[in-house]
């Protein structure tokens, strides 16, 4: 395969089953991936092992078949990746950019300071030293030391917008590894997606705002910066709230019960896609 042909991906994690928003997000991802005569690739977000399951995995698969949505290449899987992601923690604390913190999610909501985009911002308890024991800690990007590594502001390319800069300090001391799983979100997918060579992240306007805390890791793991495309997100009956799995979204294995054909409704999805409204957080 050349080194320059186009590439995106979808990466949905098995937590649960399918519903007409992931519909949607692949559906636009494949579509982007025609569009430019490129690929599509298909990751499966899996390092919480408290929640994902092989068997909505395997219902994935079958689904974005019964779709019609075939990406290309081998599906690739974040639990049989934790050694990248080691790795560049440790590139981080190299050069002294985390900390460990021993704080419950209890503790950090009582103390914050206010709201980031990420849920209520860390207060820095730990940031001078873990405050009980740290067999087993979190760890922590410190944000202000992060921040002075910069050399001029941050920007991405948004393909709707056009450049577009990065505002990572509003996540403050952002957590880049869970005590339980040994990385989070925010780390894994950036590592993944310099990887996979993934030239144009295409993810929902839900995820606007983590694409700033994104910038400032590739900087720091010196990674190669993709181009970011947001869609719309599929809404819950009232056209306020995002659908999801916790509010009892109907998987599309229900709607495949009852009769439904893959493109109708790919075209339902589309119908209830729109731009949300969420504050700071998609600017």
């Amino acid at each position: 395969m050349s080194e320059t042909l186009f590439c995106t991906r979808f990466a949905p994690s098995p937590s649960g089953a399918l519903h007409l928003g992931h519909a949607y997000a692949a559906w636009f991802c494949a579509e982007v991936a025609r569009r430019e005569g490129g690929i599509w690739r298909l990751r499966i977000e899996d390092i919480d092992h408290t929640r994902c399951r092989a068997e909505y995995e395997a219902a994935i698969l079958d689904d974005l078949r019964w779709l019609s949505l075939q990406w290309q290449g081998a599906v690739w899987r974040q639990s049989e990746r934790l050694q990248a992601y080691s790795a560049a923690l440790a590139e981080l604390k190299a050069q002294e950019l985390i900390y460990p913190c021993t704080c419950t999610r209890r503790e950090v909501a009582a103390q914050s300071p206010g709201d980031s985009p990420d849920g209520p911002r860390y207060a820095g308890t730990c940031r001078r030293g873990p405050k009980g024991s740290a067999e087993s800690p979190s760890w922590r990007l410190h944000m202000r030391r992060a921040l002075e590594r910069l050399r001029e502001p941050l920007y991405y390319y948004d393909r709707q917008r056009g450049w577009t800069r990065a505002e990572p300090a509003r996540f403050g001391d952002v957590v880049l590894a869970r005590r339980d799983i040994g990385t989070a979100y925010h780390l894994a997918v950036v590592v993944d997606d310099a990887a996979q060579g993934i030239q144009q992240v295409v993810r929902g306007e839900d995820l606007r705002a983590a694409t700033d805390l994104h910038r400032l890791l590739q900087y720091l793991l010196n990674l190669p910066v993709p181009q970011y495309q947001f869609h719309a997100l599929v809404m819950a009956e009232n056209g306020r709230t995002k659908l999801s799995k916790r509010q009892g979204a109907q998987s599309l294995a229900h709607y495949r019960q009852e009769g439904w054909q893959p493109q109708a409704l790919i075209e339902l999805a589309r119908r209830q896609a729109q731009i949300p409204r969420l504050n700071d957080q998609t600017g």
